[in-house]
């Protein structure tokens, strides 16, 4: 694997990359290009060598008023959406990535975020909210389910990866800043988005807490943008008394708006802190600045028209057929709708940090 700079050598700023046993990486790079590749201007490099994943830190990073960046692998278990369910955890071994960025020096406990990318990988949605999170005084840690699997994306492959397997990767995350010595263990909130929003919904779930959720440990706040509410899971209203709040755009065609409405109502009717926030005319991914204007993707893999129920436990019917549910189900459809909405996007960005400043001030 090879990197290449885009533009002229500065003498100077340039790292040889060397060689690993077992490991294949050459070739020059521009510490610039170092500095702004994946994980929104951070690069995180896994290699099995001996059959050991080695992570590679950065020692700083360029994103204003960041302190400090640390790689840290995490490792937990890869689990089929049934085996979640019934609350297994003997999965096959995995280990995955995350990169914490602390955004000041000193020895104070700080609050942090896990942020849980979607069907893409991490994008520069990411890159973005990293920012904007460590500018208001909080951490973030970016967790990557993909690359540590062997898998690029999922978007027009959706059973590579349960999105319920992305929640046990969570919990292991929350697990690793629990222990850290900067970070508020009762202080850490969890995002996610789209295919990542499940895990950042539905682990307010009593029931998923109690199965996985490390010991002590529980997330201060859910936050989902763009999330897929259309499975009616057991006790899926038996959720936590932490505040839970849904971004969605009303024009999204690829996970629609409808069953987050419903799902939403039937949570306050139980009576949770649950909210959900609506922007007329935006698509999916509206919060992703380098989508360029309104692009369609004629593979991408949805289940727009689908309604899902778990029923018994651990088996996902077919509202329609009462079938179990299958990616061959003739309502799960491809082509959908991808497109960057700068006035949701500021009124989200805006919302969420107030939201979480409240949140974190307790």
């Amino acid at each position: 694997m090879t990197f290449r700079p885009a533009g002229p050598r500065v003498r100077g700023r340039h790292r040889k990359l060397g060689h690993s046993r077992g490991a294949t990486f050459s070739g020059w790079i521009t510490r610039e290009e170092f500095m702004n590749a994946s994980f929104a201007r951070t690069l995180i490099c896994l290699f099995t060598i001996a059959g050991s994943v080695v992570v590679f830190p950065l020692e700083s990073a360029r994103a204003q008023g960041i302190f400090r960046t640390e790689v840290y692998p995490v490792q937990t278990v890869t689990l089929g959406t049934a085996d979640f369910l019934l609350g297994k955890k003997d999965g096959k071994p995995a280990m995955i990535a995350g990169e914490l960025r602390i955004p000041k020096p000193g020895t104070d406990r700080l609050p942090a975020v896990v942020l849980v990318h979607g069907s893409g990988g991490i994008g520069f949605n990411s890159g973005m909210w990293v920012d904007e999170l460590n500018n208001a005084g909080f951490a973030t840690f970016v967790a990557d389910s993909f690359t540590g699997r062997g898998i690029a994306n999922t978007i027009a492959d959706q059973a590579q990866l349960s999105s319920y397997t992305m929640m046990n990767d969570a919990f292991a995350a929350l697990a690793v800043l629990a222990r850290h010595p900067r970070i508020d263990p009762d202080k850490i909130a969890v995002m996610g988005f789209s295919k990542g929003a499940i895990p950042s919904l539905y682990a307010s779930m009593n029931r998923f807490q109690s199965a996985y959720a490390p010991e002590g440990a529980s997330f201060a706040a859910y936050i989902g943008f763009y999330t897929p509410c259309n499975t009616e899971m057991i006790g899926d209203e038996k959720v936590s008394e932490k505040p839970i709040r849904l971004y969605h755009g009303i024009a999204d065609d690829w996970v629609p708006i409808g069953p987050c409405r419903d799902y939403v109502a039937r949570l306050k009717k139980a009576g949770a802190n649950v909210e959900l926030i609506e922007y007329p005319g935006a698509y999916h991914a509206f919060d992703n600045p380098k989508i360029p204007g309104t692009v369609q993707l004629p593979q991408a893999q949805t289940w727009r028209k689908c309604r899902f129920e778990e029923k018994p436990q651990g088996v996902i019917i077919n509202s329609d057929t009462g079938q179990p549910a299958s990616f061959n189900d003739s309502c799960i459809e491809r082509g959908v709708t991808v497109a960057y909405n700068a006035d949701a996007t500021n009124a989200a960005r805006k919302d969420v940090v107030e939201f979480l400043g409240k949140v974190f001030s307790k």
